[in-house]
């Protein structure tokens, strides 16, 4: 019969084998997810860049906007916040670094004396400032994982309203760029408000060389206004499509190191099994042996009382 110590470890190891079926499982379904989200964002980039590349048209053109998306405050009093996180955790620390770097803007904006208003993606994210009783302007869940260009229009929309009415005088974006499968950093980039068409110059084509030989109608002006809302949409829905790439390929590599360590551990608790089964093995050996020890001298004992009987004497 097994011993107490060597059952306990066998129920550990049959715990520790089923919770590495289910990293396995999340890891292959993760790297599934990854390749996905990085093929939809590669989609995306060629409508972002067509965008970008009419606006830097139009600019060439001479276009000139009065759009309240170009509107600089001369003092910031609140500061917007935008930050993109995930519904769901297991992704080591892709959440932890994007609240950081959000609650570092935050407090930034407080020690330039400006208010702020957060405008959060992710239940993660909303979980976190509202356990810490941040004021939260708008919160958006069931968009992380799989996010389509509504979403980003919802959240737009909402960000552009508030900037547009003056309850914020400066919008930053805080997520996770995706660079490569191994590669995924958090960046803070400003949102709002357009630096005189030099934030989509930067984020263009890169030549800083546009050639305006298109006649728009009604205006280049016009057709420059009615683009800026469209053009901060498909920004915001470039960093969320980045977002779910990057969250996928975090929850790939953390899901690989718990697999990893869960074989170690099956390893470790396997040679502790095997130990304690040698040890009951030997300690069951010594009582057979003392047992028949003890038993051969009572024998031994038991014979001398017997008188002793010559060859031929019947009893």
């Amino acid at each position: 019969m097994p011993g107490a110590k060597e059952r306990e470890l066998r129920r550990r190891i049959g715990s520790v084998q089923s919770t590495k079926k289910i990293t396995r499982a999340m890891e292959l379904i993760a790297a599934t997810r990854v390749v996905k989200a990085m093929n939809r964002a590669n989609d995306a980039k060629p409508y972002a860049t067509q965008v970008t590349g009419v606006i830097e048209n139009l600019t060439a053109g001479g276009a000139q906007a009065s759009h309240p998306l170009l509107r600089n405050a001369e003092k910031v009093e609140r500061v917007g916040i935008i930050a993109i996180t995930s519904d769901r955790g297991l992704a080591g620390s892709y959440n932890a670094a994007v609240i950081k770097a959000a609650e570092r803007q935050l407090d930034a904006a407080r020690t330039q004396g400006a208010d702020y208003s957060l405008i959060l993606i992710g239940k993660k994210a909303i979980d976190y400032f509202s356990f810490r009783n941040y004021k939260i302007e708008a919160q958006y869940t069931g968009m992380s994982d799989t996010p389509t260009y509504e979403n980003a229009r919802e959240v737009a929309n909402t960000v552009v309203d508030l900037f547009s009415k003056g309850e914020v005088d400066r919008v930053e974006l805080a997520y996770t760029e995706f660079v490569t499968m191994g590669t995924q950093k958090v960046t803070v980039r400003r949102y709002l408000p357009l630096v005189a068409m030099a934030t989509v110059a930067a984020e263009g084509s890169g030549s800083g060389e546009a050639i305006a030989e298109f006649a728009f109608e009604p205006s280049p002006s016009g057709v420059l206004e009615s683009l800026l809302p469209r053009y901060m949409e498909s920004r915001l829905y470039s960093a969320m499509l980045e977002a779910a790439a990057s969250e996928h390929a975090n929850r790939q590599r953390a899901m690989k190191a718990a697999t990893d360590n869960a074989e170690d551990l099956i390893i470790k608790l396997s040679r502790e099994m095997n130990q304690a089964r040698q040890a009951s093995i030997t300690t069951e050996i010594m009582e057979i042996v003392g047992g028949a020890e003890a038993l051969g001298g009572e024998a031994q004992a038991i014979m001398q009382t017997i008188p002793e009987y010559t060859e031929g004497t019947t009893v």
